[in-house]
C-alpha cells in the first residue's frame, strides 16, 4: 500500500465496499494504490495480466483489436467493478486492449493474493462472479447496440456511461477518440455531435464534450442502457446509473 494512499480510499470500490467488514480488513494488506493517466494503455491484447486492478475514480475502456488495426469498445469498467475477470475463471491473459479512459485512481492487487482469496469461498467470490455476470450482459449488449442501433443512440449510450463513472460533467474526450471507441469513422462521430448540440443535449470544446441535458440524453438513447444498469441493479444490489441507481 503506498504511503500516500488511505487503505479506507478502497472503500470507494463498490466490490471491495459490499465486503463483509472483516473481509476488507484482511484484503485491504494486500491492496496498493496506483494513479492512471488518460490514456495510459493497462495491457494489451495477449499480456499476461500480474494483477487485479479495482478502479476508485479511474476509468478503463476494454477495446477488441481486429488483425488490420480496427478497434471497438466492448466494455467500461469504473468503480462498479475490476479488470482482470481472466484471474479467476481459469487464465491469467487478456484478449482486449485495457486503456484509461478517464484519469485516476485505482487500487491492485496481485494475482496470486487475488486466486488465494477468491478459493476461500465467502462474498468475496460471490461477488466476483456476480460482477463478472454483469459484464458479461455489457458485453453482449453492446454488441447487440452496435449492430443494430444508430451511431447517435449508441454515442448517447457512451455518453451516459461515461458521465456515470467520472463524477464530472466535463469529459476529456476528443472526436477521434471517440470514433475509435465506436468503431466509426471520425465524421461520423462530428456529425452524430452536432445533432446533440442542436437538441441542446450537450456541448464541446477543444478535446472536451461537456452534458448538459442528461435526462434528455437518457430520452434520445437506445434500451441497450438500461438494460445493462437494470442487470447490474438485479446482480449486485446497485445500479450504475447516476439516475436509476
Amino acid at each position: 500500500m503506498s504511503a500516500a494512499a488511505n487503505p479506507n480510499d478502497a472503500l470507494k470500490n463498490y466490490l471491495l465496499a459490499a465486503l463483509p467488514e472483516d473481509d476488507f480488513v484482511r484484503i485491504k494488506f494486500n491492496l496498493e494504490f496506483v494513479y492512471f493517466k488518460l490514456g495510459e494503455v493497462l495491457y494489451e491484447s495477449g499480456d499476461k495480466m500480474d494483477y487485479v486492478y479495482f478502479p476508485t475514480t479511474a476509468f478503463i475502456s476494454m477495446l477488441y483489436i481486429m488483425e488490420n488495426g480496427a478497434t471497438a469498445e466492448i466494455g467500461v469498467v469504473g468503480n462498479d467493478g475490476l479488470v482482470g475477470t481472466a484471474l479467476f475463471m481459469g487464465d491469467d491473459t487478456t484478449t482486449n486492449r485495457m486503456i484509461i479512459q478517464g484519469a485516476g485512481a485505482a487500487f491492485r492487487m496481485k494475482a496470486k493474493d487475488l486466486k488465494a482469496e477468491f478459493a476461500l469461498g465467502g462474498m468475496f467470490q460471490c461477488l466476483l462472479l456476480r460482477y463478472t455476470q454483469a459484464l458479461l450482459t455489457q458485453i453482449s449488449q453492446t454488441a447487440v447496440c452496435n449492430r443494430l442501433h444508430s451511431i447517435e443512440q449508441r454515442f448517447c449510450r457512451w455518453l451516459l456511461i461515461s458521465h456515470d463513472r467520472l463524477n464530472s460533467d466535463k469529459l476529456a474526450m476528443t472526436h477521434e477518440f471517440v470514433s475509435t471507441l465506436l468503431g466509426v469513422r471520425r465524421e461520423s462521430v462530428t456529425l452524430a455531435t452536432k445533432k446533440l448540440k442542436e437538441k441542446k443535449l450537450i456541448k464541446n470544446g477543444r478535446g472536451t464534450i461537456t452534458v448538459v441535458d442528461r435526462l434528455g440524453l437518457e430520452e434520445t438513447v437506445c434500451e441497450c442502457y438500461k438494460v445493462v444498469n437494470n442487470e447490474h441493479n438485479r446482480l449486485l444490489g446497485r445500479g450504475i446509473s447516476r439516475t436509476f441507481r
